[in-house]
């Protein structure tokens, strides 16, 4: 049997994300075992007392790169194109598996501070990133970025194998917590030949994919002059790839079709609005995307480029940008933006039964502290309180699949002075060799 746990006179977002005050939420053996109005008999182990609290899903980070926790402020005003050459690249070609460790492990506890209880990751080293995630007891989708400038296939590639090398031993490991899926990194750095083989394995394995689409004009017109006027999304199409469950990340130089196309292959866009505004690159029509039936979700991206991890921020911005470039205060509404940092990053990861405040979920869940603080009274709304006033630090609790793993500034299972002292050796070392 697994933890036990009663939240007891506890405000709660249900399913709807609508608020309902004063409930009793038993968790068991992983799962939200009830949701009451009034006390249940049965033992549930441990009382919590929510007396000025709000307890609702935990966040999915739908599209980030953890380890880059070691690149906090090292990249600073650059366009991307930049910032990818001449900064992040060099750094990156320095980093050990110990490195990425120590990177994802902080990115863990920053996560779990704010409330963050899934990922959607890309990057490389799928064993240290792995570890890291496991021995946090968080969630994660971790893919291998595919990249090549050659004429190499798919499954010559070292990402290609290091991911069929992983599958037994890592998907769905930690009880289903840590998945694997495939990525391609961008159609500028791949080749039609490998986004094919990409493709060719997804159907094989049945994976899940991610990727980087649409996120600057610059890609989105050169992709157009290198493959006959097609944009990235329609070349994905035509590939295959989008016939594995996908995230694409960025979408912001969407055009024609290609909403359309997102649309018929199901696949949801991880819209990442901090990082794409801080590179300049514009942000992504996400009003149209959901007016046209596209999911959508919310990403940090790596903090290279935001520069932290904490969700509500993502959140509250998805909801007040929209507002102003279409001079239409209803564009996206505070529990649509709630919905993308919850229930649709859970379903973009294939998690059926998690994101949700309902009786037989995973209790993925995270508590807010209302107390004492000034900011959050008076309460005319409660989902307008989180969305526009609340802050990633007045989480007090986060829960992974009923394991308490943050309580209180606490980590049940991360050393936090250690994770930060690792991460700092790695940073200075990798700046020494540059």
């Amino acid at each position: 049997m697994g933890p036990e746990m009663l939240f007891a006179n506890i405000g709660i977002l249900d399913d709807t994300l609508h608020y309902q005050a004063n409930r009793f939420v038993g968790v068991r053996d992983g799962k939200i075992a009830c949701i009451c109005d009034t006390e249940p008999q049965e033992d549930f182990g441990e009382r919590y007392d929510g007396t000025g609290k709000l307890l609702m899903p935990g966040f999915y980070n739908a599209h980030s790169h953890s380890a880059m926790t070691l690149l906090r402020g090292y990249a600073e005003d650059l366009s991307l194109s930049d910032w990818l050459n001449k900064k992040v690249f060099p750094f990156e070609a320095r980093l050990t598996d110990e490195d990425i460790y120590s990177g994802t492990l902080l990115a863990m506890a920053e996560m779990l501070r704010f409330g963050v209880v899934s990922t959607t990751d890309m990057y490389f080293g799928g064993e240290a990133n792995s570890r890291a995630v496991l021995e946090a007891g968080a969630k994660m989708n971790l893919s291998l970025a595919v990249t090549c400038f050659d004429d190499r296939a798919a499954h010559e590639l070292p990402q290609y194998q290091e991911t069929l090398g992983m599958l037994d031993s890592f998907h769905n490991a930690g009880d289903g917590r840590l998945k694997l899926d495939l990525a391609i990194h961008a159609e500028y750095t791949s080749t039609p030949k490998v986004a094919a083989g990409m493709a060719e394995l997804a159907a094989r394995t049945g994976l899940r994919m991610h990727l980087h689409l649409s996120e600057t004009r610059d890609e989105q017109e050169a992709c157009k002059a290198r493959h006959g006027g097609k944009t990235p999304a329609r070349y994905f199409y035509d590939l295959g790839v989008f016939d594995a469950p996908t995230t694409a990340a960025h979408c912001v130089w969407l055009e024609g079709e290609d909403f359309s196309l997102l649309r018929e292959k199901g696949v949801t866009v991880a819209s990442c609005p901090v990082s794409n505004l801080k590179l300049a690159s514009g942000f992504c029509p996400a009003p149209r995307l959901l007016q046209e039936g596209v999911s959508v979700a919310l990403g940090t991206d790596g903090v290279a480029s935001n520069n932290n991890l904490n969700l509500l921020e993502e959140v509250k911005l998805f909801a007040t940008l929209f507002k102003a470039t279409s001079a239409d205060p209803t564009a996206i509404s505070a529990r649509q933006a709630l919905w993308a940092a919850t229930r649709a990053g859970a379903l973009a990861q294939g998690r059926e039964d998690c994101g949700l405040m309902r009786a037989g979920m995973r209790a993925d869940l995270i508590v807010l502290d209302q107390r004492r603080r000034p900011y959050l009274y008076p309460c005319h709304d409660m989902v307008g309180n989180v969305v526009f006033a609340a802050q990633g630090s007045d989480v007090c609790l986060t829960m992974v699949d009923g394991r308490v793993l943050y309580r209180d500034g606490e980590y049940t299972t991360i050393d936090l002075e250690r994770a930060i002292r690792n991460a700092e050796a790695s940073a200075r070392r990798i700046i020494s060799e540059l």
